[in-house]
């Protein structure tokens, strides 16, 4: 026996309650209360385009995370090569301006001798007035000073003698000469050098000029 109350009903009949869970509509219809709607069928058509939009959703956040990791890549190798770039051309300064200064410093050493001269010479004017002497001084110290140039790499262009060249020489003024030196320079008023294969400047020159026979005016 449960423990469900009995009723005895008016014809002294015992009534034993019975829990129904079952409902009727308005049409009197049964309805069952946990009775779940059914789900509508799709169809094949539909199916096929879930599962398409489905891969090419997983497709895209796989290209997106991919692309990403390629800007990572990309941002971390530029930022090396800026900083490789950088440290190369400090390292490029740095080393033309070491050469340019021991350049500055082998010049500057090889005209020191020029200067001790210019001093001997300088001494002995003092002591000894004689023109000979100071010409001699001074010859020493040209001499050593066109010695020095030639240790940087200055040459001098050759003038005197040679056929006059627009490039090289600047005519200054021409003289009288043989036909034989004709267009040829016969004096130099101050010399011309040369520097790594460019021109410094042009040796300022006299050219000679054949003057025309009259001889049978």
């Amino acid at each position: 026996m449960n423990d469900e109350e009995i009723t005895i009903d008016e014809f002294g009949e015992e009534r034993v309650p019975v829990n129904d869970k079952r409902r009727f509509n308005a049409d009197g219809k049964k309805v069952i209360e946990d009775e779940k709607p059914a789900e509508p069928l799709r169809s094949a058509m539909e199916v096929a385009l879930e599962a398409k939009l489905r891969a090419e959703t997983e497709r895209r956040e796989a290209a997106e995370s991919k692309l990403g990791s390629v800007q990572v890549k990309f941002d971390e190798a530029k930022a090396n090569l800026e900083k490789e770039t950088a440290e190369m051309r400090s390292r490029l300064m740095k080393t033309l301006e070491d050469r340019s200064k021991q350049a500055q410093f082998n010049f500057l050493t090889t005209l020191l001798p020029v200067l001790d001269n210019l001093n001997l010479a300088v001494d002995a004017s003092e002591s000894d007035p004689s023109v000979e002497h100071l010409r001699n001084g001074v010859v020493g110290t040209a001499r050593s000073f066109e010695r020095a140039l030639i240790d940087v790499g200055v040459e001098p262009v050759n003038s005197v003698g040679v056929v006059f060249d627009p490039e090289i020489h600047e005519a200054v003024d021409t003289a009288p000469a043989d036909a034989e030196d004709d267009g040829k320079i016969v004096a130099e008023y101050a010399r011309g050098y040369r520097f790594a294969g460019k021109l410094l400047r042009p040796a300022r020159v006299q050219v000679g000029k054949a003057m025309a026979d009259s001889t049978g005016e």
